[in-house]
């Protein structure tokens, strides 16, 4: 029996992951579980599944989640640090699905544990991958990618040296794909959040509307698979049943064809180096009937160029584009900025400073709050 960590249990990657996890009881057992404030989905799912603990990130929430656990045998805890510890206890496989750079210490203590660490928190690794892949290498950890683009590159992917020409990433383009950059000044964040193909939480849905999300994707490969930055690339696929593809020396052309479901790359992911049965709808290519590609309007989405911009500069630009944006997607759906604001914010922000490549956690959490304030900053003169 594996035992399983799901750090971000009540959201949909969490969910997703539980809907496998519980479909067989005896492969899995459910270590821990965490969430940010969710206190009685929390407590439920643990129940349900019969955790060991369940912890809360929110502090002032403890004795609201312990009473809601009490007879259950399951252990409650409380705090940042509490969800670290959780991290630490050494699962078999975990579940890094924390949203933002708020996942970065947990999934770093996760990888410390010298086990396998499923990735969904591509934040974690856009700002801090060097230091991640470094961590995972000394401890012996494997981190395996979940997001549907990696996962698909991990599944066609040959790591010997110089068989690999490129990788592609596809995109579907998002709710705006044919849209005027005129059309989109307008966009509201409920617009914003309907992805046509994918059911995500809402920063990401906002990500995959501006492209942002595609950029951070291409600096996720790159310390996922380093075959060098000028080697990754993007393409714009609407119906999202292609998730990537590896291109050899040969003209070879291998992809990775799906439903549009998260529970695909998660099963692979927790099954690995196995296969799981899940209840995902099955691909029939003659219902889908064409595949269409196109190439990415950098124009009209300037958030991919930017990101691109980053991963070719290197050093700290990652982290500050990556703190950037999630402050203006913060902005965007609290109704402080506009749709467009976004990426504008965000190449205001990297146009400031430019400190020196972080080298431990601390220097990229110190260069993440001080692109968050100057993002601030940025918003407050857009909005005035």
């Amino acid at each position: 029996m594996r035992t399983v960590t799901i750090l971000g249990a009540t959201g949909s990657v969490g969910g997703s992951t539980l809907d496998l996890v519980e479909r067989e009881p005896e492969r899995f057992q459910i270590e821990a579980l965490t969430a940010n404030s969710d206190v009685d989905g929390l407590a439920a799912i643990a129940r349900r599944t019969r955790a060991k603990i369940a912890v809360i990130g929110d502090a002032s929430r403890y004795q609201a989640l312990k009473d809601a656990l009490a007879g259950s045998g399951v252990e409650a805890a409380a705090g940042p640090e509490a969800i670290i510890d959780a991290a630490r206890r050494g699962a078999d496989w975990t579940m890094a699905s924390i949203v933002g750079l708020a996942g970065l210490e947990p999934t770093m203590a996760a990888l410390s544990c010298g086990k396998s660490v499923a990735l969904a928190n591509k934040e974690a690794l856009v700002s801090a991958g060097s230091i991640m892949i470094r961590a995972a290498e000394s401890a012996g950890a494997r981190l395996l990618p979940v997001d549907s683009e990696h996962n698909a590159v991990f599944q066609c992917y040959e790591p010997e040296p110089g068989r690999v020409s490129r990788i592609i990433l596809t995109a579907s383009g998002g709710p705006f794909r044919t849209w005027t950059r005129e059309q989109m000044r307008t966009v509201t964040p409920a617009q914003a959040v309907k992805h046509p193909n994918w059911s995500m939480g809402a920063k990401i849905s906002i990500d995959s509307a501006t492209l942002m999300n595609k950029g951070l994707e291409l600096i996720e490969a790159h310390h996922l698979f380093p075959i060098g930055a000028d080697k990754l690339d993007a393409i714009i696929h609407p119906q999202s049943v292609i998730h990537s593809m590896v291109e050899y020396i040969d003209g070879s052309v291998l992809a990775q064809l799906g439903a549009p479901d998260m529970r695909v790359p998660i099963a692979h992911a927790l099954a690995w180096p196995e296969r799981m049965a899940t209840p995902c709808a099955r691909l029939n290519l003659a219902t889908v009937g064409k595949l269409e590609f196109e190439t990415p309007d950098e124009e009209r989405f300037p958030a991919l160029a930017l990101a691109k911009a980053a991963l070719a500069a290197g050093g700290a630009r990652p982290a500050i584009l990556n703190a950037a944006n999630e402050a203006a997607v913060a902005a965007f759906l609290g109704g402080a900025i506009g749709f467009l604001d976004i990426a504008s914010a965000v190449a205001e922000v990297l146009a400031q400073y430019e400190p020196p490549a972080p080298t431990t956690l601390a220097e990229v959490v110190a260069i993440d709050a001080e692109a968050r304030q100057k993002a601030a900053g940025v918003m407050r003169r857009m909005a005035a």
